[in-house]
C-alpha cells in the first residue's frame, strides 16, 4: 500500500505553508485534504470572526486571520484557498495573485463572464503564479483513467454524451442557503453550482468544446421560508435540528434544467440538473458513446466505471490501481477494495497543484481546471441563461 506520507515528496516542501478563506461546508475539505498531504495550513479567515476561531481550536491551526489583508501580508504563506461565498471569488482571486500568492479558488471563478475575465487580465500579469479553479470531479481516479482511454483512441469517436448531476437538498420550501441568492451565490444557482462540474468534466475527459446550448430551467419553489439567521449548507438537513423563525422570500434562481448541448463537429449531448430530486444525494452520472465502445459512470458509485460492447459482454472496472492507465495511477493512493471517495478527490487536486507551485511555474496541460477553464464556465452559465429566456439555440 502506497501510504500518503510516502508519495508526498513530489508534491510539498517540508517548509510550505498556505492558508483557507472560509469555514463553512467547503473549507473544511480544503483543510483536511492539505493535511492529509502534509502540506501545512497555517491559519484561516472568515467574515465572522468567531467561526475563524472556532476552525483554528478544531483544526489545530496557529492562526485566526483579522482579515483576508492580514492573510495576504502572511509573507510564510505561499498559496491561498479560496472557500467564500460566490460573490467573493472574484475580488478575492485578483487581490491574491497581486499580493504574489498562487491560488486554489472555489467555482464558479467570478458571478459573470466579465468579471472572470479580469480574473484572466490580472493573472496574465503573473505567469509563474499556479491558479486552479477547485473542480475537483475530475480526480475520481475512474474519470483520469477514462479520460486516457478516450486520448487513446479506446473508446473511438464521441457519437453523443448524456448525463445529469442530482440533487435533493434543497427538496422543501423550507429547505434554504444563501445559495439561493442571485446577490450571493449568482443568477444560476443548479446549473451554475452543480451543472458547471459536470460540463467542465465532459470537456476535460473527452476534449469537446461546446458550441451551443438550448436551456429549459424551472424554479419549482418560487417562495421559500428563509430562516431568521443563516444556515450553514446541508446542516438544515439534519435530524434534530433547531426550529427556527423563518419568513417567505421570493425566489429566481433554478432548482432544475434541462439543457441540449452540441459541440464542435456537431456531436450531441443532454445535461439535467435538480436540486428537488428526492433520494439523489450528490449523484453526478454521465454516458459517453463512442463508435468503438461507450462508458458511463455514477459519482454515487465512485469505484465503478460501466464499459459497453456490442461485440463482447459489457464489463464494469474496478478501481484498482494495476489496471489503470497512468495519469490515474499517479492520483490513486489506495489498493483496489479499498474505497476512495469524495475527500480523495481534493487531496488529489491539490497534489497536482502544488506539485506545479513546487517547480516554480503551471504546467503546459495540467490535470486541474485553470482560471481558463471556470471563465468558459462562466461563459457557459450565461449562456444557458440567455437561451433559457430566448428559447432558442445560444452560441458559446
Amino acid at each position: 500500500m502506497r501510504v500518503e506520507g510516502k508519495t508526498q515528496s513530489k508534491s510539498r516542501r517540508q517548509d510550505m505553508k498556505t492558508a483557507v478563506v472560509g469555514t463553512g461546508f467547503i473549507g473544511p475539505a480544503h483543510v483536511e485534504a492539505l493535511v492529509r498531504l502534509g502540506i501545512g495550513v497555517k491559519g484561516i479567515w472568515d467574515i465572522f470572526p468567531e467561526k475563524a476561531e472556532a476552525a483554528v481550536a478544531a483544526w489545530g491551526l496557529e492562526k485566526a486571520y483579522r482579515s483576508f489583508e492580514e492573510m495576504l501580508g502572511d509573507r510564510e504563506v505561499e498559496c491561498i484557498h479560496i472557500a467564500s461565498p460566490n460573490k467573493f471569488h472574484a475580488e478575492q482571486t485578483i487581490m491574491a495573485l497581486e499580493a504574489g500568492k498562487h491560488v486554489v479558488v472555489e467555482k464558479p471563478l467570478a458571478m459573470t463572464a466579465k468579471e472572470a475575465l479580469e480574473v484572466l487580465r490580472v493573472a496574465k500579469k503573473h505567469p509563474n503564479l499556479v491558479a486552479a479553479v477547485n473542480f475537483n470531479i475530475r480526480f475520481y481516479p475512474l474519470n483520469l483513467d477514462l479520460r486516457a482511454r478516450i486520448q487513446s483512441g479506446t473508446m473511438g469517436s464521441v457519437y453523443h454524451i448524456r448525463g445529469a448531476y442530482l440533487q435533493d437538498w434543497l427538496y422543501f420550501p423550507d429547505d434554504f442557503n444563501w445559495r439561493l441568492m442571485p446577490g450571493e451565490g449568482g443568477t444560476s444557482r443548479a446549473v451554475g453550482d452543480v451543472g458547471t462540474h459536470w460540463l467542465d468534466l465532459i470537456h476535460f475527459l473527452t476534449g469537446l468544446e461546446l458550441e451551443a446550448v438550448m436551456a429549459d430551467l424551472k424554479t419549482v419553489h418560487p417562495i421559500r421560508r428563509r430562516p431568521m439567521g443563516e444556515v450553514e449548507t446541508y446542516k438544515d438537513k439534519e435530524k434534530g435540528a433547531k426550529k427556527i423563525a423563518r419568513k417567505p422570500v421570493r425566489i429566481t434562481t433554478e432548482d432544475y434544467g434541462t439543457i441540449m448541448l452540441r459541440y464542435k463537429g456537431g456531436i450531441p449531448g443532454v445535461l439535467t440538473v435538480s436540486q428537488v430530486n428526492a433520494g439523489r444525494k450528490n449523484r453526478l452520472e454521465y454516458e459517453i458513446a463512442g463508435s468503438k465502445a461507450a462508458a458511463a459512470w455514477v459519482s454515487e458509485r465512485p469505484e465503478e466505471m460501466w464499459l459497453g460492447s456490442r461485440v463482447k459482454p459489457n464489463e464494469v472496472l474496478l478501481r484498482d490501481p494495476s489496471l489503470l492507465e497512468a495519469d490515474a495511477r499517479a492520483h490513486t493512493n489506495y489498493p483496489g477494495g479499498h474505497a476512495e471517495g469524495f475527500p480523495d478527490t481534493f487531496k488529489q487536486l491539490y497534489r497536482a497543484v502544488y506539485r506545479d507551485i513546487n517547480a516554480g511555474k503551471p504546467s503546459a496541460k495540467p490535470l486541474y481546471a485553470t482560471l481558463q477553464d471556470g471563465y468558459v464556465m462562466d461563459l457557459i452559465v450565461e449562456a444557458v441563461l440567455e437561451s433559457n429566456k430566448k428559447k432558442a439555440w445560444v452560441r458559446i
